[in-house]
């Protein structure tokens, strides 16, 4: 399996409800530096796995939605516990929608899977994957 992985980073502000999360309950920051790796049985015919100034292009993207937000306000986390794993699926679910949206590019079409994992510090890390659907990027 052949693989190319993007960086980059988001600053946010939240909150945790459950006594499970002590201190955390209370609003705090976290910076979290993610990779978001894409991969593929099989190199494309340019060899490329992915174009990788695209697929940084849509994380910087994905991520700018969330960065300097306190996600406590934001309505599509209502009531829910935005943790590192949390938000790891949502950046991966967000990159697989603009790959949908074919703002990956022809290269996009054979992506089979894709691992996103948030960064908490150099020692924790949290990280969703799945497959991707194997289509070929809108016109």
């Amino acid at each position: 399996m052949y693989s190319v992985n993007v960086r980059d980073h988001f600053m946010i502000a939240h909150s945790f409800h459950g006594d499970a999360f002590g201190p955390a309950q209370r609003l705090h920051g976290a910076t979290y530096v993610v990779d978001a790796e894409f991969r593929r049985r099989a190199l494309d015919a340019d060899g490329m796995v992915v174009d990788i100034a695209l697929a940084t292009e849509v994380l910087r993207r994905v991520l700018g939605e969330l960065n300097l937000h306190n996600l406590d306000d934001d309505p599509a986390f209502a009531g829910q516990n935005t943790t590192t794993e949390f938000l790891a699926r949502v950046v991966f679910e967000r990159i697989a929608a603009a790959m949908a949206a074919g703002e990956l590019g022809a290269h996009a079409g054979g992506l089979e899977s894709l691992r996103v994992r948030l960064n908490e510090s150099h020692v924790a890390w949290a990280a969703y994957e799945g497959p991707l659907s194997a289509t070929d990027p809108a016109p």
